[in-house]
């Protein structure tokens, strides 16, 4: 008869070893960085664990393309009138216009780390700001509507914008940045976790 006692411990297998969290998935705190991204893995539905959301790095590069765009299109129209109908006064104009469309550029990297969403089990909250920041919580039973758009640069980029429509306006949210399968996916697990708490299940 074999004495149970005596049965050595059981090594952790490689399978066992590769499902224990990594320490930057395992924290709550993302301390406003790109290393903690974690996009969803296809299961269809994100866990409801506390754990802080970023935005993808591809709006930071939308943004800086379509306000180069805005930039380019504002010296071309300067130097047709300052050149060809030789109003130079519009250089001024001009130039107020190019320091507000460039200096947002400055802390635009830094504010996208800022932007970033939390799935509680009653609530989502949404996050944005480096000096004035607002925190929003939107409870699951508020939503009447989850919306996803993206622009044709937003789609050349990958990223897409979703909109939470809820009985109050103020407490609307909208959280650029996604990736097409993070907005989708984030999209269909706010519906059915809306469903539940809505008929009470």
């Amino acid at each position: 008869m074999t004495d149970s006692s005596m049965t050595p411990p059981l090594e952790p297998t490689p399978a066992a070893e590769s499902a224990q969290p990594t320490p930057a998935a395992s924290g709550t705190l993302d301390e406003g960085t790109y290393e903690q991204i974690r996009e969803p893995r296809g299961e269809g539905r994100l866990a409801l664990d506390g754990h802080w959301h970023q935005i993808s790095p591809r709006y930071v590069a939308s943004q800086f393309l379509q306000n180069g765009l805005v930039i380019a299109l504002i010296v071309v129209v300067a130097l047709v009138a300052a050149l060809v109908f030789d109003q130079t006064w519009v250089w001024v104009p001009a130039g107020i216009l190019l320091v507000l469309t460039i200096a947002p550029l400055v802390i635009l990297p830094r504010q996208a780390r800022a932007i970033g969403y939390m799935l509680r089990e009653d609530d989502i909250v949404f996050r944005k700001g480096i000096l004035w920041q607002r925190i929003i919580a939107v409870p699951y039973g508020r939503m009447q509507l989850v919306d996803i758009t993206h622009g044709p640069l937003d789609r050349a980029f990958g990223v897409a914008q979703l909109k939470m429509v809820t009985a109050a306006a103020t407490t609307g949210v909208q959280i650029p940045g996604l990736t097409q399968s993070a907005a989708e996916t984030l999209r269909d697990t706010l519906i059915e976790v809306a469903e539940t708490r809505r008929t009470g299940l």
